[in-house]
């Protein structure tokens, strides 16, 4: 694995006189060096005798560094070929992965997902996979995959392929998950315990929250402890529209990776929502590691990464957020390489305004001066400029709470309002790899952000008067994007525009004073 990609690595087997070893080479880590011991004892144990001879084992190319018990089930049945166990054309086109046991057992991996998509983009015609890694491996269509979970089982399936099971043993045991699975997302239907009508006031946080999901824009929320924040965040991912099954194997590769898909349910199919705590450090955050893994932000790639109580997080870590907002991807170089994770998320903060949490009712706020500004400066100018929405969520009244007030909307109608916008810009996204407002390119806003005359004015006049920057001056032009997009408007005007302006002044009532 290099990344979320997988690499060919061929393996090759030479059995010679000589004084009896068994030698692995082709820049190997100590845990594919071991595999020597584990495989010789699994072919003993599975009732094969390995005469006392020089066996060496190449994995190529020898140039690209080899990690993980991924190669086990490969190697034995390369030296098994070379053995003459095995006919070396009935191993030609074949992909095998998996872990041996010292008893001929296979163990599933991490990773076979996407091991599987690439041999079938490499032209392979089927894949030999730990029996509890078949349902992800069949996932990927168009290639064979067969499961075993002994080595005599994989010998069996190499010599005769139509004597094995269809989709080989430990599919049986997998076809009434599988059929669920097909039911389950022929429905379509996704069930949440958490519901936006739960929440009493907050109807202008619940807006942008609103905007935010139906545009994929980045979210600040600031406001008192017990004001709601935390309780919208986690009903974001109640109003994103589904997943396509597309969009479903390219996120389940990146958790195929990290080995957090279940046996039962191979195809992530709900939008993730990450919350790490706030003592996480960069590596676990962004990725990377000794050896490199997918961190929390690819992680929550095509969802939500929800960041509470922001200003106790490492600045030092939340710095490391920058480059994965405005790239999208995340890019970990290292000797052996470099490792590109994607990051297409939604950045969900919720923040106090001060220590005492009543900044700027000053009636309550014990702070000082000195101690607020200290405060909202934990957050770096340039990570708040990169915060598409900034609001205030105002401390919850009495009549609110107790249920007084007109009607809030539920998750099911801003979801219908959400999927509606999210066609709008499928369509006129089609063909060039943009997926959201949130990602038009700076140089293409002319071309999918048209204005009227009066919007047009009114940005200008925000420009100049509140000291824009050029990435924040894009912010406000893709959020009003979004915003006349759930209003069905294909022109934006001054009132989408507006609404967009506003939600940058929380950044001069607090920050620019």
């Amino acid at each position: 694995m290099c990344g979320i990609e997988a690499r060919e690595v061929q393996v090759e087997t030479d059995i010679s006189d000589g004084l009896p070893t068994f030698l692995m080479v082709g820049y190997l880590a100590a845990a594919v060096r071991e595999a020597a011991d584990r495989v010789r004892t699994a072919i003993r144990n599975s009732g094969i005798r390995i005469p006392p001879k020089r066996i060496v084992v190449n994995l190529a190319p020898a140039d690209m560094h080899k990690e993980g018990a991924w190669f086990d089930l490969a190697i034995a049945l390369s030296v098994l070929s070379a053995l003459g166990e095995l006919k070396e054309e009935l191993l030609e086109r074949t992909m095998v992965v998996g872990e041996l046991s010292l008893d001929g057992s296979v163990h599933g991996v991490r990773g076979v997902l996407p091991i599987v998509m690439r041999a079938r983009e490499l032209g392979f015609e089927r894949c030999i996979v730990p029996a509890e890694n078949v349902r992800e491996g069949q996932m990927a269509e168009g290639i064979r995959c067969v499961g075993v979970e002994t080595l005599a089982q994989a010998v069996q399936a190499v010599r005769s392929p139509e004597a094995s099971p269809p989709g080989g043993w430990g599919a049986a045991r997998e076809a009434d998950a599988g059929e669920e699975e097909e039911r389950s997302w022929a429905d379509g239907g996704e069930d949440y315990d958490v519901d936006f009508g739960d929440i009493r006031g907050q109807e202008g946080v619940k807006r942008a929250a609103k905007i935010a999901v139906a545009g994929m824009h980045n979210l600040l929320m600031v406001g008192p402890s017990g004001s709601g924040k935390t309780m919208i965040a986690r009903r974001l991912p109640t109003v994103f529209p589904p997943l396509s099954r597309e969009e479903s194997l390219e996120l389940s590769k990146i958790y195929s990776v990290v080995g957090e898909l279940s046996e039962s349910r191979p195809l992530i199919r709900r939008r993730p929502f990450r919350a790490p705590h706030h003592t996480v450090t960069a590596a676990a955050l962004c990725g990377g590691g000794r050896v490199p893994s997918p961190g929390e932000v690819s992680l929550a790639h095509m969802g939500v990464l929800f960041l509470d109580e922001l200003t106790e997080f490492s600045p030092a870590v939340l710095e490391c957020l920058r480059q994965p907002m405005e790239d999208h991807v995340v890019q970990i170089s290292r000797v052996h390489g470099t490792y590109i994770y994607p990051s297409d998320m939604m950045v969900c903060g919720a923040m106090n305004p001060c220590s005492c949490g009543y900044y700027p009712d000053m009636s309550r706020c014990t702070c000082s001066p000195r101690e607020i500004q200290r405060f909202l400066h934990r957050i770096s100018q340039a990570l708040l400029d990169r915060m598409d929405i900034c609001v205030e969520a105002p401390q919850i009244s009495y009549r609110e709470l107790a249920g007084g007030g007109r009607r809030t909307e539920s998750s099911g109608e801003i979801r219908r309002a959400v999927v509606r916008a999210a066609a709008i810009q499928k369509e006129r996204f089609r063909g060039t790899g943009i997926r959201w407002n949130s990602g038009i390119p700076g140089s293409e806003l002319s071309r999918y952000c048209r204005m009227d005359r009066r919007a047009e004015e009114l940005l200008q006049g925000a420009f100049e008067e509140l000291g824009l920057s050029a990435r924040a001056y894009h912010k406000i032009v893709r959020v009003a994007r979004t915003i006349a997009d759930l209003d069905g408007e294909e022109i934006i005007q001054s009132t989408h525009v507006g609404e967009a302006v506003c939600y940058r002044s929380l950044e001069r009532r607090f920050w620019l004073r």
